[in-house]
């Protein structure tokens, strides 16, 4: 453990995560990214980046979210409130959202953005398209067919047995 002020890291988590970015590039199985989830004190989800690892190459396939997916469904849930995520990088962009959208609790990540960057990960150009308005995004954006589309969140809403996430 290392102690951050009052913040406590549990290194081993984290030490995993760098042994799998560390392992699993060397074996050809993506880019140098692992991660873990852990919940009470043991880990419930492992990932690493597989983006060009499958026959099918999948570029959400980042170690968080690898790791994301294996928590959920070791543990059967959409949930993972009252679990850290362990990554041996920063989370892009899209890993953040996800951590967001599983409720994970908290982050700690080793090397930096910029030690990404330097190795020829640079996400700093998402970051920044995020950040701007639609009409002044890079990528462009347009929007069309509201109202048809809006009859499906309407159909949810009158939905008795959905599932709220």
């Amino acid at each position: 453990m290392v102690r951050l002020g009052v913040i406590v890291v549990e290194t081993r988590f984290l030490r995993e995560a760098i042994r799998l970015s560390i392992e699993k590039m060397s074996l050809n199985e993506g880019g140098p990214f692992g991660a873990v989830v852990a919940k009470d004190d043991r880990i419930v989800g492992v990932g690493w980046n597989r983006v060009t690892a499958e026959a099918c190459p999948d570029p959400t396939a980042h170690a968080e979210i690898v790791a994301i997916r294996d928590a959920c469904s070791r543990l059967n849930t959409f949930e993972l409130k009252g679990c850290v995520i362990y990554a041996s990088c920063q989370p892009c962009p899209m890993c953040l959202a996800a951590i967001h959208w599983a409720r994970i609790e908290q982050i700690y990540f080793a090397a930096s953005r910029e030690d990404a960057a330097a190795a020829g990960f640079d996400d700093a150009h998402i970051a920044d398209a995020l950040a701007l308005e639609m009409p002044q995004q890079p990528l462009p954006i347009r929007q069309a067919l509201r109202d048809e589309a809006a009859v499906a969140f309407q159909a949810w809403q009158q939905k008795t047995d959905r599932t709220q996430y």
